[in-house]
């Protein structure tokens, strides 16, 4: 526990004022409206800005670097402090946020060494395990522990960190119905041994205790990026995919029940991205990739999966078929920017 931080997320006050008269409909900024939205005094600290969000974070190292995620700390306009558990406040420094997953490492420069958290390993975990979740609940409840359970392995879900922001897919996830509030985000999830073994991540409003970690191999995996190439390396592949089902075959009429077809999915897209290592292979629309270093694609164990276990600059056999033809192209990985 005092390993673990809150994360509070400042703006300045005339930046949050101006958002929030811009958000009334015109013909509504009346002398009474316009006060009513005046920040008060005792929300403002002096250097004149405004909470306007929170999170959790985790010490990983003594020297002060913290786990968090990524959906934490999105905006660019904004002032980021940690307060630790003796209640030490700390600007924050953004070292990395990962590409794909919901990560992000951060930096104090704490006076003496801090405490921090041992991690554990997310591919040792088993169904039914005893887990605690800990964060910042609600940004007003800090240090609060919930006890579950692991509910479920490598699940998928379509995440939003607001009602006006894209959808995003996270893959591989560790269910827990150990309660996950506003606020527990980039909290720990840790075993009864005390090691942290994911990241709290989301929640399924509507649903009784369904709720979401990072595993905490992805953020080893970005920690050990940081350090040997100060920053967070992903390998690009450059296409868009349908994951091909027994009713996409039947609704599509194609060869096969599974694979990844490669097609757009909207107008304005590109099925390949041009100059991408899938374009440089000759990925064309159309195609349906079966396999990936002779692995089966399915809905289960899809392109983003495997890619996810491939380094930048690794060449990645793949199994296409193409009008009646089967073959091979090997792809060389590129780094994401």
């Amino acid at each position: 526990m005092p390993a673990v931080v809150s994360i509070v997320i400042s703006k300045d006050r005339a930046k949050v004022e101006k958002e929030l008269k811009e958000m009334l409909p015109a013909g509504k900024k009346t002398k009474k409206i316009n006060e009513a939205l005046e920040i008060p005094a005792d929300k403002i600290d002096a250097d004149g800005m405004v909470q306007v969000g929170g999170g959790s974070g985790f010490l990983v190292n003594p020297s002060g670097i913290i786990l968090t995620n990524k959906h934490v700390i999105t905006e660019t306009d904004v002032k980021y402090t940690v307060i630790t558990n003796d209640d030490k406040e700390y600007v924050a420094e953004i070292l990395a946020r990962d590409p794909i997953n919901d990560v992000a490492i951060l930096k104090i420069a704490p006076e003496k060494k801090l405490l921090a958290v041992e991690l554990g390993d997310s591919e040792d975990i088993e169904l039914g395990q005893t887990v605690l979740a800990i964060g910042n609940a609600l940004g007003i409840f800090k240090n609060t522990v919930s006890l579950g359970i692991v509910s479920g392995l490598s699940r998928a879900v379509s995440a939003q960190t607001d009602p006006d922001s894209p959808p995003q897919e996270l893959r591989g996830l560790i269910q827990t119905d150990a309660a996950i509030n506003l606020g527990n985000s980039g909290g720990p999830l840790v075993d009864i041994g005390g090691r942290a073994i994911g990241i709290n991540a989301a929640v399924v409003y509507g649903a009784q205790n369904i709720n979401f970690a990072i595993p905490i191999n992805e953020a080893k995996r970005d920690l050990a990026d940081l350090n040997k190439y100060g920053r967070i390396r992903r390998p690009l592949l450059g296409l868009r995919y349908l994951s091909v089902t027994p009713q996409l075959k039947t609704k599509l009429k194609l060869p096969v029940d599974y694979g990844a077809l490669v097609t757009k999915q909207r107008s304005f897209e590109t099925a390949i991205i041009p100059q991408s290592p899938a374009d440089r292979a000759g990925i064309k629309e159309g195609d349906i990739i079966l396999e990936w270093e002779g692995k089966k694609i399915t809905t289960e164990r899809n392109v983003q999966d495997l890619l996810e276990n491939c380094e930048v600059g690794e060449i990645a056999p793949v199994t296409v078929w193409r009008e009646g033809k089967t073959f091979t192209l090997n792809i060389t990985l590129a780094e994401r920017k």
